[in-house]
């Protein structure tokens, strides 16, 4: 069966092919997850806390939403506990430009996980989208009264493989 190769940065490549041979030499003589390889597949960009920080986008418990995304469907990931997932906010409908996902947290911090509880955000019609940048602004921009929140019961798994700098 042929492989396919997805498109992304080479920051990504090599965030990525760097992680492997980081975990390679760690596990010299310990367990193996098999032969080291290079992969290349996209990567995004989301807010935490006012800074840009990368992630990858691979499962969703969503099938619409996995087809959408050209992802894994896994429904297993729906019984993760809601307090096990931090949020990872989506502004649906009218945007201000440049808005990208915001994240409820960041590797590094005691609530950080790969695991995602999606919420949704969406402007009020009397509102002007502004950007969002980290989940303290949601908070303040809700009690002003412009935006909404959604939560769902959809999980994804999208690992942060690099933090930005504030």
């Amino acid at each position: 069966m042929p492989r396919k190769l997805l498109t992304a940065s080479a920051v990504t490549l090599a965030t990525v092919a760097g992680a492997a041979g980081a975990y390679a030499s760690m596990t010299s003589s310990g367990p193996k997850m098999g032969p080291q390889m290079t992969l290349e597949r996209p990567a995004f960009q989301g807010y935490y806390d006012g800074h840009k920080d990368t992630y990858l986008n691979t499962d969703v418990s969503s099938r619409p939403e996995a087809r959408a995304m050209h992802i894994n469907y896994a429904p297993v990931l729906k019984t993760v506990p809601l307090k096990s997932a931090p949020e990872i906010y989506l502004v649906e409908g009218k945007a201000a430009t440049g808005q990208l996902a915001v994240f409820g947290s960041e590797p590094g911090e005691s609530s950080y996980s790969p695991v995602w509880k999606e919420t949704i955000l969406t402007w009020k019609a009397s509102a002007k989208p502004v950007l969002i940048k980290s989940d303290t602004q949601i908070g303040q921009l809700e009690k002003k009264g412009g935006l909404a929140e959604r939560s769902t019961s959809i999980r994804l798994n999208c690992p942060i493989i690099k933090v930005g700098k504030g």
